[in-house]
């Protein structure tokens, strides 16, 4: 750690990083989450709505105490924390309806983040030497897209599952990594 910090500064490193046990627990619950979705074998659609709906909430929830931490776009965490917070109410009020509505946009979902990792890929290329990662990631998720827009509405429950899954786990992952990581920076100090 930097020698120039001041005592201000260390201790906030040390009281968000005392919290490195929040994101540990958080994140295990999506990953406990994720592999519950993914064990679905025939997914109805209320379920799907439900638990959409539940992990917009916890994702909600997510952002607004990553805002408390946050030094600069601080508003931005609160704005996706609302958001989030209000496609969770919605989604839980007509789960069937949520269900619906994402399955009909799922493809349009997948074209739009296809998209942005290949410009992303692109913008990057002079100074990520893993560039093309993102750019065959763009390509696959394109092609996703594509596959997925052309699917009846019963398959889409179960892509649209899968992909819940997926995020959920990873989201897990990412947060038990970060508890570790808020935990050493804590030590540094």
């Amino acid at each position: 750690m930097e020698t120039s910090m001041t005592s201000d500064e260390r201790a906030a490193i040390k009281g968000v990083s005392s919290l490195w046990w929040l994101w540990l627990v958080l994140g295990i619950a999506w990953a406990a989450a994720g592999l519950v979705i993914l064990q679905f074998d025939q997914a109805s659609v209320t379920t799907v709505g439900l638990i959409v709906g539940i992990m917009f909430l916890v994702a909600g929830i997510q952002q607004l105490a990553l805002s408390s931490f946050a030094e600069r776009l601080k508003w931005l965490y609160v704005v996706f924390g609302v958001l989030f917070l209000i496609c969770g109410v919605v989604s839980l009020a007509n789960p069937e309806d949520t269900f619906a509505a994402v399955a009909d946009v799922l493809g349009f979902l997948f074209l739009v983040v296809g998209v942005f990792w290949l410009i992303g890929a692109f913008a990057t290329r002079d100074v990520n030497e893993l560039w093309w990662l993102g750019l065959i990631s763009g390509i696959l998720m394109i092609i996703l897209a594509f596959w997925t827009g052309g699917q009846f509405f019963t398959e889409k429950a179960y892509v649209l599952l899968v992909f819940a899954g997926i995020w959920a786990l990873m989201t897990g992952i990412t947060d038990i990594v970060r508890a570790f990581q808020i935990r050493k920076l804590g030590k540094m100090v």
